[in-house]
C-alpha cells in the first residue's frame, strides 16, 4: 500500500510510468515502492514539487530548521544547499519552476543570481529542460558535465576521492542507502549532505563541517559550476551555475575566515 507522499507524487508527476520517466528510472521500480526511498527523495521532489516534507516526513518533518533551533545564518546556508541538490538532481517540475520564479534579488551577488534564476524559472519550459539536463547530465553514453569530485580531481569516475569520501561519510556515520546507484561524490548528493550538516539533520561541529566542506566540496565544486556556466548546452542551468559558483565562493571564504 502507498503512503501519502508517494501517491502525491505520482499524481502530480501524471502517473507512475511519467515518474519513473522524470527520474530517470524503469516503470517497475516505483511500481514497488511502498513509500518515496530516501535516496530518490530529492529527485522526486524535483520532478514533482512536491517537498520533501510531504513526501518523507518521517525523514524530513519536525526536524532541523522546523524546531526553531538553527542560528538564521545556517538555515540560509541549508536552502541553498538543498536548492543547488535539488536543481543537480533532477530537472525541475513546473511547480518547482513556478516556485523558483517567485525568488527575489537584492543587492548582493547570491540575491543577484536569485533574481537571473527567477527570470530563468519564469521563461523556462519544463520539456525543454529535461532535455537540457539530460544532455548535461546524462547524454548517449556521457552528458558534457560529469559532476562527480574523483572526475574533476583526477580525470577519472570512482577513484581515490570517493573512497575517501565513503569513509568520512562512514566516520560520520552517514550511511549509504540501498539500491542507490549514483556514487556519493555526485554534486547533488555532497549538496544534500551539507544541507543535512548545516540544518542540524547530520551531527557535525563548525570544524567538523568546515573539514567536509574543504575536503570533498571546494577542492572543485566551484570548477563544476563555472563549467556549467558556459556549457554549450546550458541555458536555464547557466543561472543556477552561476549561483553555484557564488554560493561555493561564499562558503570558502566564510570557513576561511572561521579558520
Amino acid at each position: 500500500m502507498r503512503d501519502d507522499g508517494l501517491d502525491r507524487a505520482i499524481d502530480a508527476a501524471g502517473g507512475v510510468a511519467q515518474l519513473a520517466r522524470k527520474i530517470g528510472i524503469s516503470q517497475p521500480s516505483v511500481s514497488n515502492w511502498a513509500k518515496v526511498p530516501a535516496q530518490r527523495v530529492i529527485a522526486v521532489e524535483a520532478a514533482t514539487g512536491i517537498p520533501r516534507t510531504e513526501l518523507r516526513p518521517d525523514l524530513f518533518g519536525g526536524r532541523g530548521l522546523s524546531e526553531g533551533t538553527v542560528e538564521p545564518v545556517d538555515a540560509a546556508r541549508a536552502q541553498e544547499y538543498a536548492l543547488l541538490a535539488t536543481l543537480l538532481s533532477a530537472p525541475p517540475s513546473r511547480k518547482l519552476l513556478d516556485q523558483l520564479a517567485t525568488l527575489t534579488g537584492d543587492a548582493t551577488p547570491v540575491g543577484s543570481a536569485h533574481a537571473v534564476l527567477a527570470e530563468a524559472a519564469s521563461a523556462a519550459v519544463p520539456a525543454q529542460i529535461e532535455r537540457e539536463y539530460f544532455d548535461l547530465f546524462v547524454g548517449l553514453g556521457r552528458g558534457e558535465l560529469l559532476p562527480y569530485a574523483s572526475y574533476y580531481l583526477t580525470g577519472f569516475l570512482n577513484e581515490r576521492p570517493l573512497s575517501r569520501l565513503r569513509a568520512d561519510l562512514s566516520a560520520s556515520g552517514i550511511e549509504r542507502v540501498a539500491n542507490n546507484f549514483e556514487p556519493e561524490d555526485h554534486a547533488s548528493i555532497l549538496c544534500e549532505i551539507m544541507a543535512g550538516f548545516a540544518e542540524g539533520r547530520f551531527e557535525a561541529s563548525s570544524d567538523k563541517q568546515r573539514a567536509f566542506f574543504e575536503k570533498h566540496v571546494s577542492s572543485w565544486m566551484g570548477r563544476l559550476f563555472a563549467d556549467l556556466e558556459s556549457a554549450e548546452n546550458a541555458r536555464f542551468y547557466r543561472a543556477v551555475g552561476a549561483l553555484g559558483r557564488l554560493f561555493i565562493g561564499i562558503e570558502t571564504e566564510a570557513f576561511t575566515f572561521a579558520n
